[in-house]
């Protein structure tokens, strides 16, 4: 903290309890909480953004408003629809003029540990089995699927945002404690349910990436007596080892270059892309198209 920075604002008297226009205001303001992402402060810039409005009408002394949206621009990083619960709760803070310090600290503490959580909720367990259900509809030619999608993702993220913003408002200091004395047994739950539900996608969906590789075996006489080329398919092999084998090969292989060799999902992207090109012209996987370049598997 600078030298010329307040560690306590300079009128201490509480500020009048916000109305719910304000509140209301602030919730939307969050939906931009990324807006303005960086890697130096990530959330900050948007932070401050929804907790303006709130800030100004606890803040009347200028220097006051000042050192509070100074130390609101300070590094944050938290779930975005969760956000509201941190910002309800530093509100109540701000209201009551706490000092500077402890503001900031519960802010920190707060905000971390909340995405986790909210990353295990709805990264890994809302949005991944929305997304299954309603992909499906979409790909049977239903138009409810994409709206679907949009209704519960995001009529369960306004909820939350609301809901979040008035509980931990009216609570102040208190959610604190609420979150935090069970924030390990509900975030591995959550986790673990992601986890399930991450794997019946990966057999759901990624079961259509099939190898279309034949290998020839031989000749046998038809019922017309004339003779036809017998061809091992590899793909019912690796069916009868492990059912969609290929699909877990690839989300491990994903993993893998995510964890340990630093890849962003911009660069698995694009590797998938010419996998899958360079696969379609060999006929490498299966579809209803014939290779571009013919391969005489026979030779394996």
């Amino acid at each position: 903290m600078a030298s010329n920075e307040l560690l306590t604002y300079k009128d201490t008297t509480p500020a009048a309890r916000l109305d719910n226009k304000t509140l209301n205001k602030m919730v939307w303001r969050s939906c931009q909480l990324q807006a303005a992402f960086n890697y130096e402060r990530m959330q900050s810039a948007g932070w401050l953004w929804s907790m303006l409005p709130g800030l100004q009408k606890i803040h009347t002394n200028k220097e006051d408003l000042a050192a509070s949206m100074t130390h609101n621009m300070d590094f944050l990083n938290t779930h975005p629809f969760a956000v509201t619960f941190v910002m309800g709760m530093v509100l109540s803070m701000e209201q009551q003029k706490m000092d500077i310090t402890t503001i900031r600290s519960v802010r920190v503490s707060t905000a971390a540990p909340l995405g986790g959580i909210g990353d295990a909720l709805f990264w890994m367990t809302l949005i991944p089995i929305t997304a299954g259900m309603t992909a499906n509809m979409a790909i049977e030619g239903s138009i409810l699927g994409p709206i679907l999608y949009f209704i519960i993702a995001f009529g369960a993220e306004m909820a939350l945002r609301y809901g979040l913003m008035y509980w931990s408002y009216n609570m102040g200091t208190k959610a604190v404690s609420m979150m935090t004395a069970y924030a390990k047994e509900f975030t591995h739950a959550a986790s673990v349910l992601g986890v399930f539900v991450i794997g019946a996608l990966i057999a759901n969906y990624g079961g259509g990436v099939r190898l279309g590789i034949s290998i020839p075996n031989g000749q046998t006489a038809a019922e017309d007596g004339t003779m036809v080329d017998v061809f091992i398919n590899i793909q019912d092999y690796l069916d009868k080892i492990v059912p969609c084998l290929i699909p877990l090969l690839f989300t491990l292989m994903c993993y893998f270059l995510i964890k340990k060799k630093g890849f962003t999902p911009v660069k698995l992207i694009g590797l998938f892309l010419v996998i899958g090109i360079v696969g379609a012209i060999f006929g490498i996987w299966a579809g209803g198209y014939q290779p571009l370049v013919p391969v005489p598997w026979n030779v394996l």
